[in-house]
């Protein structure tokens, strides 16, 4: 990559249930400005089932991922010709899925003549916070998604260190099982989220995993089975739930979740802190940082400690293109890139020096 010179580069995902691509343009001395963000969802293909299904996701993906990108070349007024490389996501999620994006990343490389860059799908949301709000090096970030949740600080574009991470279920994939067991749509965050909305925290009391024990560590499969109890004995003792009852399951489910994240953050936070950052600073990225009141109370516990408090936008919250396009950016830039070597990966840490965590979410290994 000529530092001097404009650059336009294509990024793909298609790890998990989102087809995505996304065109970004960088330009020597100015903030990386997003040309083109397409997602392609697949709720509907998988509402029947209760969750993801990997052989439909993988299908979707392929028939989807050349109309994304045709889509993003018109919607930034561009052509194959303009662009100068191509990054995609090569892990960690569904292996079909990622190797549908992988294999049509490929394609273009070899077709253009252009370079390949594999990127991290973590790496996409843990670097998120430097394409919309250029943020310095080193940050904390707590990366918390549909599959994933862990603490890391984020010392360069592919140098991170992992505080803590969960050992089970992720809080998205929490979030989806109490949408479930208390029959609401899917996705379950913004579903027990409105439900919320409308319910007492207090009601029900459920545990706080893992607060009694010292670190990042969390745990949020129990949490998910104290309400499936709870639920149980309200069936049993009315026969049935009243849509008052299922808004106070979700607002003591997701208190409990606030309070876990909460804790746990300001124990990172001190971790972080001792590394005396010029302008410390938390990012949260990845789908539940979408919930507004994990984010009311991470702000407030950040401004508590002084430390700057910034989340993406919602569409970039959420799995995107236009992350992925970045963090390729960033490796573009020190000049990395790949061959058709390039392989589809279904487990890769961000941190390869932390033992691995245990349990496995929707979109892999929690790496």
């Amino acid at each position: 990559m000529n530092e001097n010179t404009e650059t336009i580069l294509l990024g793909l995902e298609s790890s998990c249930d989102d087809t995505a691509a996304a065109i970004l343009r960088a330009t020597p001395g100015a903030a990386p400005e997003i040309l083109a963000s397409i997602v392609k969802g697949q709720t509907d293909l998988h509402a029947a089932f209760g969750g993801v299904v990997p052989e439909i996701a993988a299908r979707a993906h392929a028939e989807k991922l050349d109309l994304c990108v045709e889509e993003a070349l018109t919607t930034a007024n561009l052509t194959l010709a303009d662009l100068d490389a191509v990054a995609v996501t090569a892990g960690p999620g569904l292996i079909g899925g990622v190797l549908s994006g992988v294999m049509v990343a490929k394609g273009l490389s070899a077709g253009l003549g252009i370079p390949l860059i594999g990127v991290n799908h973590l790496a996409g949301h843990a670097l998120t916070p430097r394409l919309t709000d250029q943020v310095a090096f080193p940050y904390l970030m707590l990366l918390v998604s549909g599959g994933h949740c862990q603490f890391l600080i984020a010392r360069g574009p592919e140098d991170f260190s992992r505080l803590g991470g969960t050992i089970d279920d992720a809080p998205g994939e929490a979030f989806d099982k109490t949408a479930r067991l208390l029959g609401l749509p899917q996705p379950g965050g913004p579903s027990v989220q409105s439900e919320a909305a409308k319910g007492d925290a207090k009601r029900f009391r459920f545990p706080r995993p893992l607060l009694d024990r010292p670190g990042c560590d969390m745990s949020f499969s129990g949490l998910k089975t104290a309400l499936l109890r709870a639920r149980d004995a309200l069936v049993a003792e009315k026969g049935g739930l009243t849509e008052q009852d299922r808004a106070d399951l979700c607002a003591g489910f997701q208190a409990a979740v606030v309070d876990v994240l909460s804790e746990k953050t300001r124990r990172a936070l001190d971790i972080y802190l001792t590394e005396i950052p010029t302008e410390p600073l938390l990012a949260v990225a990845g789908g539940v940082a979408a919930n507004t009141a994990i984010r009311a109370r991470l702000e407030t516990d950040c401004g508590e400690r002084g430390v700057t408090f910034t989340a993406p936008p919602l569409a970039l919250c959420t799995d995107n293109a236009a992350m992925i396009a970045y963090a390729g950016l960033e490796r573009f830039a020190k000049g990395a890139k790949d061959d058709m070597t390039l392989a589809a990966r279904p487990r890769w840490p961000l941190d390869q020096t932390a033992p691995a965590l245990l349990g496995s979410g929707k979109k892999g290994a929690k790496a």
